[in-house]
């Protein structure tokens, strides 16, 4: 089977959100958004709703589903200030249902609001797992559907039970995990991410092989295939279609790769979770993009994982074998093994323009940065992320152990990264 026919497979057999996805289907909102009733409010930024908002609108108004208001949407990385500010536009509306139209930092946001629509307080309460759930069963409440038209390939948050939030003051990201936020339904056109400058084109193919990656390293004995084929699927098209895109982004066969790919991504992380190179991008939200931060520190993190990752890391190497960035090599150890499919991984973010150490971002301060990633990952809300590490820390690991391969990661130097036992 074709690598995107497989892809498509996949996103076909996924239920956990009615999902719409392919080229040139953004006139489907309209039947897809009436199923939530007929009186909707849209947040999105200037660029796309100035770009898609009366395509929008008109698909709308032909399944009779009204535009209430259209508000604006969030900055990058989803500042908690505007998912204050959206929270009092769907407050002060009468409406049944929200769209969101944008990027994942838009969609997070505004999966932040509806929760304070429905349950109020301070965004920081639900912080963490579950806890939307929780509270929304303690009070009998349920949350506004929420319909995502992605138009970035970038997190995924379209079809995903995650919100990234971030406090703009502390330089730090945190996160919603929760069932109740996964979208009603989504929408994706491919095309639309042909616009995407660079970095944004970058992050997102980061970000697609970052979910996939951390989760697949993670895999157990019971969702092991499942990832297995997620990952592969993806990663072999972030390989494949990345380069394409960024010398044409008007290639609509490479934006439609990445966008599946994304997808794939998005997918993992519903059934397993992500890692150390998300929970370090969080702290380095002021100096470069998400996806980007996770892609420079997972060849890093893979070394560290080395002895309980080997099944994963020998698939994985077939993939950047088939792509041209190893040759046919014979390893004494697992280290061996990760250090060369790290050294496939830096190769290609070399290639595609992205850094390859922290050091290679202008703004990165180790004093600032590494301190801030350390304490991080002793906070109770993040906690997740070092359980989900295959060879999981606790906080009192931290400073033993991640420092390492944070001070790995800042240099360029594997060598640096030293194994739990």
């Amino acid at each position: 089977m074709d690598i995107k026919e497989r892809a498509r497979k996949i996103l076909r057999d996924w239920d956990k959100t009615e999902y719409i996805f392919g080229l040139n289907c953004l006139d489907e909102i309209g039947p897809l958004a009436s199923k939530y009733g007929k009186r909707a409010l849209i947040v999105a930024n200037k660029r796309y709703i100035g770009r898609y908002g009366d395509q929008i609108k008109v698909a709308l108004s032909k399944s009779d589903v009204s535009v209430v208001k259209v508000v604006d949407g969030a900055a990058p990385n989803t500042p908690k200030e505007d998912v204050y500010r959206i929270y009092k536009e769907i407050e002060s509306s009468d409406i049944d249902s929200v769209i969101a139209l944008g990027g994942g930092s838009n969609i997070d946001a505004t999966k932040g609001a509806i929760v304070l629509s429905a349950l109020g307080g301070d965004i920081e309460e639900y912080f963490g797992t579950g806890l939307v759930t929780k509270k929304l069963q303690e009070e009998k409440k349920s949350l506004l559907p929420l319909i995502a038209i992605e138009t970035s390939s970038s997190s995924g948050s379209h079809l995903t039970k995650y919100a990234n939030i971030t406090d703009l003051s502390l330089g730090q990201k945190k996160l919603i995990v929760d069932e109740a936020v996964v979208p009603k339904a989504a929408l994706f056109d491919y095309e639309a991410s042909s616009s995407l400058p660079k970095g944004v084109t970058i992050d997102g193919a980061l970000d697609a092989f970052s979910h996939t990656f951390e989760v697949f390293c993670g895999a157990n004995e019971t969702n092991y295939n499942q990832l297995e084929e997620i990952a592969l699927t993806a990663i072999d098209l972030v390989l494949k279609y990345t380069r394409r895109s960024l010398d044409n982004p008007l290639d609509m066969d490479a934006r439609e790769a990445l966008g599946l790919a994304t997808d794939l991504g998005g997918i993992a992380i519903m059934i397993g979770g992500t890692s150390g190179g998300h929970l370090t991008s969080f702290s380095l939200v002021d100096i470069i993009g998400h996806g980007s931060a996770c892609g420079v520190m997972n060849p890093y993190y893979a070394v560290f994982y080395a002895n309980a990752i080997e099944r994963q890391l020998k698939v994985i190497e077939g993939v950047f074998k088939e792509n041209g960035y190893i040759t046919e090599k014979s390893y004494s150890n697992a280290r061996d093994l990760a250090e060369s499919v790290a050294s496939a991984i830096l190769s290609f973010l070399k290639d595609i323009g992205a850094p390859t150490c922290l050091k290679d971002i202008d703004a990165f301060k180790e004093e600032v940065h590494i301190a801030r990633a350390l304490n991080a990952a002793k906070d109770p809300t993040l906690r997740m992320k070092l359980q989900n590490m295959p060879i999981s820390l606790t906080s009192d690991d931290v400073d033993e152990y991640m420092y390492p391969i944070l001070k790995s990661a800042s240099e360029g130097d594997l060598s640096l990264i030293k194994q739990k036992l």
